[in-house]
């Protein structure tokens, strides 16, 4: 599997959990990204506002807003000022209605934890490839 196409890009990795976004944004930066992160919501709505990222990996349950809220957010800014993002959704709560819910509010994707390293390169290359079509591709 190429991992060519990280090297142009700038994900925004939303995680409350201190491990967890410590793991995922190294990883990512070895595949060639650059990463911002942000340990809640308010932090990443800004760093969309100001870098453009090219996707969204937000954390779905965290403390006074969630990954909901920050959807909402982004969204509202319109597509010329960066609200047109893919979003993909982490999330350690995955049963079918959770699923739903996180499909019908828009997120690209959902990817439920915990997950391989294979599936989230996978699912980030799918997103992106998608990204023009407005695909909701949940796994």
């Amino acid at each position: 599997m190429s991992t060519d196409i990280f090297k142009d890009l700038t994900i925004l990795l939303v995680e409350d959990h201190d491990d967890t976004r410590t793991y995922l944004g190294l990883f990512l930066a070895r595949l060639g990204a650059r990463i911002l992160v942000a340990r809640n919501a308010f932090d990443a709505f800004e760093l969309v506002k100001t870098f453009h990222p090219d996707i969204v990996l937000s954390d779905i349950s965290m403390p006074e807003r969630d990954g909901f809220d920050l959807l909402r957010d982004i969204r509202g800014l319109g597509t010329d000022a960066g609200g047109g993002v893919p979003v993909i959704a982490l999330t350690a709560v995955a049963t079918d209605l959770d699923s739903a819910r996180i499909t019908n509010a828009g997120f690209q994707a959902c990817l439920p934890k915990p997950f391989t390293a294979e599936k989230l390169i996978n699912l980030i290359v799918k997103v992106l490839n998608g990204a023009n079509h407005s695909s909701n591709a949940l796994n």
